[in-house]
């Protein structure tokens, strides 16, 4: 990678990663949180959700904004929102102040793909977007990473405060890193494929199917750890970190792929089904608890990096000129599977089961992999 590829990497990894801490932080210290906000698994679901129904609201119109200013003052404003959504979550005291920073946090939530999506469009030549693309979205990884193994430490030592206190203030430097980011002119887009439009809203039709599945993993796979496996909280925090850190490699390596593809959507169908496949492992840990570790990793490397490779779609798809707009209306399906599903799944949890939510959530990605299906160009006989 040039210098400039390497900084817009970083950049971008570090924006992907504050705009989604907010909700890997409710998932990892879910079984911290509901002890001491005195909270059920529907309350949890419901305010992970309160941020994603942010997002889906205000994706689309955000990604317009986004065309209009340029991906360097988005990128700011996203960076400045994360650091105050952060700190009112360090602050909270009740699970309604919980619900009001994650809630804020759905801004740079819209945010964060557009930006990112026109600052690589910008400034990283085609044959190399694949790869940053990928690296980018594993910032979502990163901060999942975080979120589990240091937070949760640092929670049994001191105080999960103090420590998404410090996310806040480290998340202000990417304020002073992008103000001295230089965007030019965009570069060529490269080729494109079929209708636009309609691959676009197809793109989001998987994605929203994906996070239907994705979201209650996120949510609930560190509690169900803790309340049905036995395992002391900071070790189940530990499965959001395994899934992170396998989820930057999948997303890597699947957008990689995707990207020397001549039809990247012809991937996702096989994403979709190996996470399908993981989450039966995860269901079958009730029965022999080891399972749950594979379980983990299958789904980093499958679930993880379906929506990394059905962005890299979106740049092959969508010209230039309203690459915030496309890239919005993809994530308005993903934040919009996020925003219905840790509901859904706490309330499944509460009335049946762990064990009838992890099949609901294997027949989402049965699903998503049916619809990734269908959006493979016919004129292409080869991925």
């Amino acid at each position: 990678m040039t210098r400039v590829q390497t900084t817009v990497t970083a950049l971008s990894m570090a924006a992907m990663a504050v705009s989604t801490l907010q909700q890997f932080l409710l998932g990892a210290l879910g079984p911290v949180l509901v002890v001491e906000l005195g909270m059920v698994p529907w309350q949890l679901g419901a305010l992970v959700a309160s941020g994603f129904a942010v997002a889906t609201v205000l994706s689309v119109p955000v990604g317009a904004l986004v065309d209009q200013i340029g991906p360097r003052r988005s990128l700011v404003v996203l960076f400045l929102l994360s650091a105050v959504a952060l700190a009112v979550l360090a602050v909270a005291r009740s699970p309604w102040w919980v619900a009001a920073g994650v809630a804020l946090g759905g801004v740079p939530l819209a945010l964060a793909n557009p930006a990112t999506n026109k600052l690589i469009r910008s400034t990283v030549e085609f044959a190399a977007r694949g790869a940053v693309t990928g690296w980018k979205q594993s910032g979502v990884q990163l901060g999942a990473f975080v979120a589990g193994a240091p937070l949760a430490a640092a929670a049994a030592v001191v105080s999960w405060r103090w420590g998404v206190a410090v996310l806040g203030m480290l998340s202000l430097l990417g304020v002073w890193a992008t103000t001295r980011l230089p965007v030019g002119d965009p570069l060529p887009a490269g080729p494109t494929r079929g209708s636009v439009s309609g691959r676009i809203v197809g793109l989001a039709g998987f994605t929203l199917v994906l996070g239907l599945g994705m979201a209650p993993v996120n949510t609930f796979l560190a509690l169900y750890g803790s309340e049905r496996l036995d395992l002391a909280p900071p070790v189940a925090a530990w499965l959001v970190a395994l899934m992170g850190l396998l989820g930057i490699t999948g997303r890597v390596t699947w957008s990689r792929i995707a990207n020397r593809s001549p039809d990247p959507a012809r991937v996702l169908p096989r994403l979709a089904l190996g996470a399908a496949c993981a989450v039966g492992l995860v269901a079958a840990a009730e029965v022999a608890p080891w399972l749950v570790w594979p379980g983990a990793i299958g789904l980093g490397i499958f679930a993880v990096a379906g929506y990394a490779v059905a962005m890299v779609a979106v740049m092959h798809a969508a010209p230039e000129k309203v690459g915030g707009r496309a890239a919005a209306l993809v994530a308005t399906g993903f934040f919009g599977g996020f925003t219905v599903g840790p509901p859904i799944a706490g309330l499944l949890v509460q009335i049946v089961g762990y064990a009838w939510m992890w099949c609901a959530v294997a027949l989402a990605f049965l699903a998503a992999s049916l619809v990734g299906g269908t959006l493979a160009d016919p004129r292409n006989t080869r991925s």
